[in-house]
């Protein structure tokens, strides 16, 4: 298969990190997590800006907006384990199976990704799913290899005041115990911080995620 070589972009980063090489084309599932279905959110321009890029660029798109998505939070772990997953969810998984790129983009809610999203991954993430009964050194097996991942984090706060003050805690939550315990890899990470100033930021956002759809990272 081809390839392409495409760099990472940081928000709160002016230069250019490390480049890595990618299929060119790719399958990429865009998971726009804003609770808020209202258009007007930052964080669906940033999800269309990334579709419509990846999209002009030759790669198959598929964008999931969450607010949309209709399911109940599990409350034991007989549901989580025994009781099959709804409608929606099984849908999710099929487009989640059927990438090996996916991007998910949510605004940071009390220091973290909304309910909404982390019931989302509660529910997706499953037992013959996500990964397998058997372990290697004392972990499940991870039935996602083969995939790797963006997060897209939206605050108010500047971008390099949570990453380096706070830690960026909310992306690794969702890196390592989330998406690399089921096996993606590389999972990288894009914050953009300051999102109520200037429409010039607000532009170079929305430039930055059209770089990276087109490169499909």
């Amino acid at each position: 298969m081809a390839r392409i070589c495409s760099a990472e972009f940081r928000m709160d980063k002016p230069t250019r990190e490390a480049s890595s090489c990618m299929p060119m084309h790719r399958r990429i599932l865009i998971l726009d997590a804003h609770p808020d279905p209202k258009p007007e959110r930052f964080v669906h321009a940033l999800a269309q800006a990334y579709a419509s890029a990846a999209a002009e660029a030759g790669h198959q798109v598929k964008l999931l907006q969450l607010a949309d998505l209709a399911f109940p939070l599990l409350r034991s772990s007989a549901e989580y384990r025994e009781q099959e997953a709804p409608p929606a969810i099984q849908e999710a998984q099929r487009e989640i199976a059927a990438s090996n790129h996916l991007v998910v983009l949510f605004p940071l809610w009390l220091g973290s990704m909304p309910a909404l999203l982390k019931g989302f991954f509660e529910q997706v993430f499953r037992p013959g799913f996500a990964f397998g009964s058997e372990k290697t050194r004392g972990f499940p097996a991870k039935k996602l290899r083969g995939r790797s991942a963006r997060i897209v984090v939206t605050m108010g706060m500047p971008g390099s005041f949570y990453r380096f003050y706070y830690g960026a805690h909310a992306i690794k939550l969702l890196e390592r115990n989330i998406l690399k315990f089921v096996g993606f890899a590389p999972v990288r990470s894009t914050i953009i911080g300051s999102v109520e100033g200037s429409d010039a930021h607000r532009e170079r956002s929305l430039a930055a995620m059209q770089r990276l759809g087109r490169a499909g990272t």
